[in-house]
């Protein structure tokens, strides 16, 4: 009965820390850091290992064999240069200096060469040794390369059954002057490469290399990766429960402070020190207070006015009533999203990064949106879903063309490329010139980082009756022609790779097509021979 007993109790006991070892990874974003942080490291460890147990083999046969030929090349043209050198046929030895290249090749590449020329008595052959020499090799090495190289000899002389046997072995790599296979010498246990060549002076060629280390090369590598993914995993996480403090204290304080904010107390503010994200979101929650006390302050004084008209004109009453709807309504909804979005980085719901970077983007958005609200509720026979009225106005195109360009330099000088602005007498349009400045630098931005070849952009003008065209040409690539029209739909990108190189969004074109729309002008891109030209209309009268 006690043993039961102190069963049931050992169970309840682990049931216990299991709950609180979850509850305490849900709470704690440190903990979820250490864990995401060694669980990285161990799938990386992983991937290493077994990248080196499949892809290992395929790339160490390729090096092998890649030595291989390039050996026999190298021995080919040294040898032929040397005969070729020489009044009478093949010398009864080679040169020094080629003995000496050879035993290099041989040490630096872990092989045996030999080098020879061949009789063949009978059925026996006979090799006679230019390397190395034959005084330099006893019988029994003698013996045993002729028995390693009679196939391939009879084989190049065409016997049948000897080109038989070689092309039932595992042939690696195939030349017209010499091949490379894979074979397995049963008297060792060992597979080996084997290279058999004729070389251009007449001579013939025999490599051989022990290919079975490679698998010994790899469990030795593999055990030192699982060594050193281990101690990463620890130093990792150890590294990130110090290193994590100093990123969750500040977001407490925010915490702490958007709760205040919850309950309408706007005396508390966040002490910024650094500008990385946490310290822009002190900053949004500091505008945020300030925001919301002055939008309530506002309020109170509006809800006071309309009071106090209440008897003297009851219509009043309907545009007080309305105008109260339609603040709480906008109000309560950023407010409950802030709310709601600040108690779950408290609460730490979502512990990755990019989570934790989207509920401060929802916080700061949702802070400008309720800063912009009270202005523009007083003005709301202009506004249409937050879209600004086009305000016609006469500036001078080309002093705009001037200032943009000017502050651009600095990029184009940076893209190493040319900005060339034609200089043009002044020209007075009719249009919205903060809009307008705004094509014009969605237009030169696109430019500089899209030039290419020879590195130019040039801005210039063209003018027919009451109408000028702007031109924004820079040398580089070609859009493809079935991209032409797609170029102006929102996040489209022609070059992918490139466009994330710089950062860009793919909205910048999708702008000036809207701007363009809004003024009921012209506007497009066309290709030259030598890069883009991306331009737009606008009227003079």
């Amino acid at each position: 009965m006690e043993n039961k007993a102190d069963d049931i109790y050992n169970k309840k006991e682990s049931k216990k820390f299991r709950f609180g070892l979850i509850c305490a990874i849900k709470s704690s974003i440190r903990i979820r850091f250490m864990l995401v942080v060694g669980l990285i490291l161990i799938l990386l460890t992983l991937a290493i290992i077994m990248a080196n147990i499949v892809f290992l083999p395929t790339y160490y046969t390729f090096r092998k064999v890649n030595m291989l030929s390039n050996t026999f090349k190298n021995i080919n043209t040294k040898l032929l240069d040397e005969y070729n050198d020489e009044d009478t046929e093949l010398p009864n030895t080679i040169s020094d200096d080629t003995n000496l290249a050879i035993e290099k090749l041989e040490a630096n590449n872990s092989m045996y060469m030999y080098v020879f020329d061949i009789y063949s008595l009978w059925n026996f052959i006979k090799l006679n040794y230019y390397y190395p020499a034959g005084n330099r090799i006893s019988e029994n090495e003698k013996a045993d390369v002729r028995e390693k190289v009679q196939e391939y000899v009879w084989a190049a002389m065409g016997d049948e059954e000897a080109i038989n046997e070689i092309n039932s072995r595992d042939c690696i790599e195939a030349a017209s002057n010499y091949s490379i296979y894979m074979v397995y010498d049963e008297r060792i246990g060992s597979n080996y490469l084997e290279l058999f060549g004729v070389l251009d002076s007449g001579l013939y060629v025999y490599c051989r290399t022990n290919y079975q280390s490679m698998h010994d090369n790899i469990l030795i590598s593999n055990k030192f990766i699982k060594y050193i993914g281990i101690a990463s995993v620890c130093i990792g996480m150890l590294l990130m429960f110090f290193v994590s403090s100093e990123f969750l204290g500040p977001v407490n304080k925010i915490t702490k402070i958007a709760k205040r904010m919850a309950k309408l107390d706007f005396d508390a503010k966040y002490e910024v020190k650094t500008q990385d994200e946490i310290g822009q979101l002190g900053n949004s929650i500091n505008t945020l207070s300030e925001n919301l006390e002055t939008t309530i302050a506002e309020l109170k004084s509006a809800n006071n006015e309309l009071q106090k008209d209440i008897e003297r004109r009851t219509q009043l009453d309907e545009m007080r009533k309305d105008f109260l709807s339609n603040v709480s309504h906008e109000l309560k909804t950023p407010i409950a999203l802030i709310q709601g979005y600040a108690e779950g980085l408290e609460e730490n719901i979502n512990d990755d990064p990019e989570s934790r970077k989207f509920y401060c983007e929802v916080i700061q958005d949702e802070a400008r949106k309720m800063n912009n609200m009270v202005k523009k509720l007083l003005t709301l026979n202009q506004i249409e879903f937050g879209n600004d009225v086009v305000n016609y106005d006469r500036f001078d195109i080309v002093q705009v063309v001037k200032s943009v360009t000017s502050s651009a330099k600095l990029l184009s000088n940076q893209k190493e490329a040319t900005l060339e602005i034609e200089e043009h007498d002044p020209i007075f349009v009719w249009a919205d010139e903060y809009l307008i400045e705004e094509v014009i630098t969605n237009y030169v931005s696109n430019a500089i980082n899209h030039v290419d070849n020879e590195k130019i952009i040039k801005v210039y003008y063209e003018e027919e009756d009451s109408i000028v065209r702007i031109n924004v040409f820079n040398t580089g690539k070609n859009i493809p022609e079935e991209d032409l029209e797609k170029v102006w739909i929102k996040f489209f990108k022609v070059d992918k790779a490139r466009t994330r190189e710089y950062g860009g969004s793919g909205i910048g074109l999708s702008i000036v097509k809207a701007i363009m729309d809004s003024h009921n002008h012209k506007y497009g891109v066309k290709n030259t021979p030598d890069g883009v030209i991306f331009w737009f209309e606008l009227e003079t009268k």
